[in-house]
């Protein structure tokens, strides 16, 4: 609940910071020199970037949780097996031995989007973002097919 309060919260403040951004560019295209016009304009593409990049966040974490909610209610959501230092941190070695795991289930059954949702949580706790984004897409995107297959 506190990840969601803090992502929409931040979501706003972005929100706001793009139509400041956005009205400051329209007042230099106003001022209609040429130098202003082209300075305003390549403001205003900075809004635009902005909000396709939130669209496309909250589009995927929805898409994410709703595979998590449909795991969890077949109790297919991974279990924490990691160990954890005495500062609550994820041991290394734990994590690679679960990740071993998972890339292993997931090498023997690759188009099951299960699999690679519980992959992408593995990349997730050893620290690898970028693998887990894309392990957490091909979920999303082998769920989807298998919808539309229904």
């Amino acid at each position: 609940m506190r990840a969601r309060l803090t992502y929409f919260t931040l979501a706003a403040v972005l929100v706001v910071y793009f139509l400041l951004v956005g009205s400051r560019g329209v007042l230099l295209i106003k001022q209609g020199t040429a130098v202003t016009v082209v300075f305003g304009a390549a403001v205003l593409v900075l809004p635009f970037i902005g909000m396709w990049f939130l669209w496309h966040t909250t589009r995927f974490a929805r898409s994410a949780n709703r595979l998590a909610r449909e795991l969890e209610a077949e109790g297919g959501l991974p279990v924490d097996e990691l160990k954890r230092t005495a500062g609550g941190r994820i041991d290394r070695d734990s994590a690679d031995a679960v990740f071993a795991k998972r890339r292993a289930e997931t090498e023997a059954l690759p188009g099951e989007w299960r699999n690679w949702f519980r992959l992408a949580v593995a990349y997730h706790d050893a620290r690898d973002t970028v693998r887990a984004r894309k392990a957490m897409q091909r979920a999303i995107s082998l769920r989807d097919r298998e919808s539309e297959t229904r």
